[in-house]
């Protein structure tokens, strides 16, 4: 309803400014009729209240935004749901696909917004999660895409009064670069003010005689105008970040630092104005700088910190060369990566970034993967191996038939993993910003004491005193020192193929004392390997007979055989009139000469022979024996089994130097569980496992007071997994989306879990080192303040000085080599093999 009331000259209610004379909008909130500025509000009004969030006008500590009744419902969000139609997103049956969905929200004002938007997303249909982290700006969803569009999300968002976009790492690095220009714009600005400060300040410290009175006179007010700039504009961060906390009834550190500058600003002015007294343009300019250096370099800390998932997102490939002639006509054609569909040919030249994970159908390709596993050297790809998407092709012009869309990609999940990982915070963290709270609360009482103490004994000193006691302190420091140090070792971990998803990890793994493997790819290969080859003559003659008969088979013990061949670099041998036997083997003819591998039965039915005696040795434990034999004889016995991962042992005795208690949790047989454990040190065995007595057992020992890490594959032992206090999961290629660990292994290493365990040993001491040196610098500081032991212009170096240890220190996890930390370099070593007669 429009017009006249007696709402005329009033706040509106929604965003807090003025109603103008003749353009009052009403709306019942509360059980009482409420005056509005504009239809805008009215419209957002109307939706928190049909919505059932009206507490969140109880809530709120400032108004909200005014929303322009022109952008309520923006036609170009009809876009979004078309592009999600063009990708091909099934929307025939809702409820089959459980879509996540990142937004960047802008307009948050205060912790009632973040609420606001939970609340009501949560009630919109087809909606399963939203999380909002007001401190990064990014709304996490996971939603039904047929039941609930992204337009939908959009729409109701901008009527709530808040602009979301899909989230974008360029919009928001660019957004990032706008922000490191205008705080290197605010410090040059306060560092021009100091120094021409000074320049009045030094000679009325150097002097004994004293200056005459005007010329003081002059030096002041020009010390006052020279430092207007400095407060007035290269400290609007201090003053802006106060007075939010105080909006929101969470001082934060910023207050302090914005009380001692406009306190020191005013009392100097003040002084200048009545021409005596003290004044402090030069404390408070040289504060203004080294913090705001101070600052600057904790941000360019967090962005090295961040580098890796930086490096991520850059990394996905805008475009892709698509041949949709293949394998008739090989025209490529330039299209967006995101419209890559599974079975389309795409042509990935040298340099060229894969976009999507896919299968190489032409050429032998030398990819770097070390974006995916943190690998230096090249690896190579042959016809039908899969390439994941982010590998960049370093060889020759390959072809490729796309497996998985972009956004199914291991780059893609392995970013999005990695975007989950600034979401937990740990114990520790989460301690550390309790205490910093609590401390400005207690600083600010204590600088109060503090002036009114000095008051009573030298009342001109009270005013610089309280002054020092407000710059000296550092919670800064105190905050810093354990994010700081979590981040550095983290982005390291992650350049050396260690993603930390869960924020706990590297305080738990401290405190382990036990850790579980599992054996089935964990330990081991996961995958049957060559172990032993015995053979009547020459051992790369039967390898390379095998390998040709096998080569084309699906099966993992034929695709053993021919990968141990390439890997010796053995020609195949030519064979013809190749056919399988159903559940006994292959047989063939070379040069005319029928042969046979498979089972013992299915070649002694073709040789006639008795079996030879180096046949009839015992198989390693655990392996399988695969013959090879021709109508003129036995040839060769090809044992296969599941090998230990080279890197295995080293591992396992890494734990048990540190201390820990290893335990092999497995559901093979006990035999092979045991002859695993005797060849990699562990001292525990529990075989034969089912999945719920694995988890049964994990809870045994948490319910015994143990701190349990466990090592798995990521998805046959995802409840394991979730059980352990923390856990790590061998993952590659699209499995990382389904892992249910704290980490992931993406190089592949098992050793790179003893290396994270190192890692937090020393991230630990670090954080500890760094919260010893803020607690014992407060301690000494704040009472030397007090006591009137330090000007306002020493207690601004030893707080900027304070911040930056706390972060220089965090930063050499950052720095630190692989061989500082203890981690070998493993090179694989294949077991030794029989030799033949």
């Amino acid at each position: 309803m429009n017009g006249e009331g007696s709402g005329e000259g009033t706040p509106c209610f929604h965003c807090g400014q003025p109603v103008l004379p003749g353009e009052v909008f009403h709306l019942a909130i509360g059980g009482l009729e409420r005056d509005l500025c504009c239809v805008g509000c009215q419209s957002v009004a109307r939706l928190i209240v049909d919505s059932g969030c009206e507490d969140f006008y109880l809530r709120r500590t400032v108004p909200s935004a005014r929303v322009d009744p022109e952008q309520l419902l923006p036609p170009e969000l009809a876009l979004v749901d078309q592009v999600e139609l063009e990708r091909g997103r099934d929307t025939a049956h809702p409820g089959d696909v459980a879509e996540e969905l990142v937004l960047s929200v802008d307009g948050l004002r205060c912790s009632a917004c973040v609420w606001l938007i939970e609340r009501y997303l949560a009630r919109l249909p087809g909606m399963q999660l939203a999380e909002m982290n007001v401190t990064s700006g990014r709304l996490h969803i996971r939603r039904d895409p047929a039941r609930c569009p992204t337009s939908t999300i959009l729409k109701g968002l901008r009527g709530l009064g808040y602009t979301a976009y899909p989230f974008d790492p360029l919009r928001q690095g660019e957004q990032a670069r706008r922000a490191s220009r205008r705080l290197f714009r605010q410090l040059f600005i306060a560092g021009l003010s100091m120094m021409q400060v000074m320049m009045y300040a030094v000679p009325a410290y150097l002097t004994h005689e004293g200056i005459d009175p005007d010329m003081m006179a002059l030096m002041r007010w020009a010390s006052l105008f020279l430092t207007i700039p400095a407060v007035c504009y290269s400290a609007l961060p201090f003053f802006s970040g106060a007075w939010a906390g105080l909006r929101a009834r969470s001082p934060g550190m910023d207050l302090p630092v914005a009380i001692g500058i406009a306190a020191a600003f005013t009392a100097s002015a003040v002084a200048t104005w009545r021409g005596e007294g003290e004044i402090w343009f030069d404390s408070v300019s040289m504060f203004i700088f080294l913090l705001l250096g101070s600052r600057y370099l904790e941000a360019a800390a967090r962005r090295k910190s961040a580098a890796a998932l930086e490096r991520m997102h850059q990394a996905f490939p805008a475009s892709a060369l698509l041949v949709p002639g293949y394998p008739a006509r090989r025209e490529t054609t330039l299209v967006a990566a995101a419209q890559l569909q599974v079975g389309d040919v795409i042509l990935a030249r040298p340099g060229d970034t894969v976009a999507a994970d896919a299968e190489l159908l032409e050429g032998d390709a030398e990819l770097d993967l070390a974006l995916l596993s943190g690998e230096s050297r090249p690896q190579s790809f042959q016809p039908g191996q899969q390439a994941p998407g982010g590998a960049v092709n370093l060889s020759q012009p390959v072809l490729l038939r796309v497996l998985r869309t972009t956004g199914d990609s291991t780059l893609a999940a392995i970013t999005r993993l990695a975007e989950q990982a600034g979401q937990g915070k740990p114990a520790l963290a989460q301690w550390a910003d309790i205490v910093a709270s609590r401390f400005v609360v207690a600083l600010l009482l204590l600088a109060a004491v503090t002036f009114l103490a000095w008051h009573l004994i030298e009342p001109a000193r009270a005013w610089e005193t309280a002054i020092a006691v407000l710059v000296v302190s550092c919670p800064c420091a105190l905050s810093l020192a354990t994010p700081s140090a979590l981040a550095a070792a983290t982005d390291r971990l992650l350049r050396e193929g260690t993603l930390v998803v869960r924020g706990n990890v590297l305080e738990t793994l401290r405190r382990a004392d036990t850790i579980v493997f599992d054996k089935t790819g964990t330990l081991t290969q996961g995958r049957p390997q060559l172990v032993a080859l015995w053979s009547i003559g020459a051992q790369d003659r039967a390898l390379a007979l095998a390998a040709a008969m096998e080569r084309g088979s699906l099966h993992p013990l034929a695709k053993a055989l021919v990968e141990e061949a390439d890997r010796r670099d053995i020609h195949a041998i030519e064979v013809t009139q190749l056919e399988s036997v159903t559940g006994a083997g292959m047989q063939c003819l070379v040069d005319g000469v029928v042969h046979r591998i498979g089972s013992k039965q299915f070649v002694a039915q073709l040789c006639e022979q008795p079996l030879p005696s180096i046949f009839r040795q015992d198989t390693v434990t655990g392996a399988g024996a695969v013959y090879l034999g021709s109508a003129h004889g036995w040839l060769a016995r090809l044992d296969l089994a599941d090998a230990l991962r080279p890197d295995a042992v080293a591992t396992v005795a890494a734990f048990r130097a540190l201390g820990l208690r290893t335990v092999l949790l497995s559901g093979d047989q006990p035999e092979v569980c045991a002859e695993v454990a005797a060849q990699t040190g562990i001292t525990e065995v529990i075989a034969g496992c089912t999945p719920q007595r694995k988890l049964d057992y994990v809870h045994g020992l948490q319910q015994g007071g143990a701190v349990v890490a466990i090592v798995g594959d990521g998805i046959n032992d995802a409840a394991m997994l979730r059980a352990g206090d923390v856990s790590f999961a061998m993952g590659k290629g699209a499995a990382l989306a389904q892992v249910s660990a704290d980490a992931v292994i993406m190089s592949d290493r098992l050793q790179a879990v003893a290396v994270c365990a190192r890692m937090a040993q020393r991230t630990m001491r670090i954080v500890r080192q760094n919260l010893a040196w803020a607690t014992v610098y407060n301690v000494v500081a704040i009472p030397a303040a007090a006591f009137g032991l330090l000007n306002p212009w020493m207690s601004a170096v030893g707080m900027s000085l304070s911040s930056l240890l706390v972060v220089g220190n965090a930063l050499r996890l950052s720095r630190a080599s692989r061989e500082s930390d203890g981690a070998a370099v493993v090179v694989p070593v294949q077991p030794a093999l029989a030799g033949g007669v």
